[in-house]
């Protein structure tokens, strides 16, 4: 599968946030709650999706954007589907955490999104759906669903998701520079066996986005997998990154 269509105003990328806010997003991460992290990394990638949407002091609808927090239940953040432009007039909302880790019924939503999207998808690059977590769920499992998500497609491909896990318990040795950070492949030794199925919930990394990657200055590998090990704000602010490297024209 290619997924080499680019995100113009015409054929926007659509892009499915599904963040986990769970009582344990309030543990800290480098001295701060671990969920004010991750609100600023999307804040910032959200920015960055903006910029490369500008032309002439306009913002083109190039990304389309829908944002689902879950714990026991999901919410729907935007309120269905919202254009760059339209979030970035919105601005960022405020979350709190609550209680459990229901990822099987915020997959559910994410895949009945998905079935609304796709007829209409058209010449547009592939959607992403960019899962961020920092445990794992207590409630179903959510791999059947996540794997129907994975075998849906559109012109330009199959569906991608990607996964970033909040741990420092997934690699052996600690991150010290993510700019030169390989990436995790098939082949990466994990500690966590929550992060061992994860990775088989991850896809591959299209070489369009490891090219946009490249010039955001990483250096992923070409057999790298669309999983983030959140040791740190820096590595969450790099998966963060990566869910909005679709190519543009």
């Amino acid at each position: 599968m290619a997924h080499k269509a680019l995100a113009t105003s015409r054929t926007p990328a659509l892009i499915i946030y599904l963040l986990d806010v769970s009582a344990s997003m309030e543990d800290e991460l480098n001295g701060r709650p671990r969920i004010d992290i991750v609100m600023d990394c999307l804040s910032a990638a959200l920015q960055q999706m903006v910029f490369r949407s500008t032309k002439g002091g306009q913002v083109s609808p190039r990304y389309r954007i829908a944002i689902f927090a879950y714990s026991d239940d999901v919410y729907d953040i935007l309120d269905g589907v919202r254009t760059i432009d339209e979030v970035a007039s919105l601005g960022m909302p405020e979350l709190g955490t609550l209680r459990g880790t229901d990822t099987a019924k915020g997959f559910l939503e994410v895949e009945k999104l998905l079935k609304q999207e796709l007829p209409h998808i058209g010449d547009s690059p592939a959607p992403l759906v960019c899962h961020m977590t920092d445990g794992e769920y207590t409630d179903d499992d959510p791999e059947p669903i996540v794997r129907r998500i994975m075998d849906m497609a559109c012109a330009d491909g199959r569906v991608l998701v990607e996964n970033i896990f909040i741990s420092d318990d997934i690699l052996d040795e600690d991150i010290d520079d993510p700019t030169e950070w390989r990436g995790v492949t098939s082949g990466s030794e994990l500690s966590n066996p929550y992060a061992e199925k994860l990775r088989a919930l991850s896809s591959k990394l299209p070489e369009s986005y490891q090219t946009i990657m490249r010039e955001s200055g990483y250096s992923l590998e070409k057999d790298a997998l669309m999983l983030l090990p959140g040791q740190s704000a820096e590595l969450i602010e790099m998966g963060f990154v990566m869910s909005g490297a679709t190519p543009t024209a």
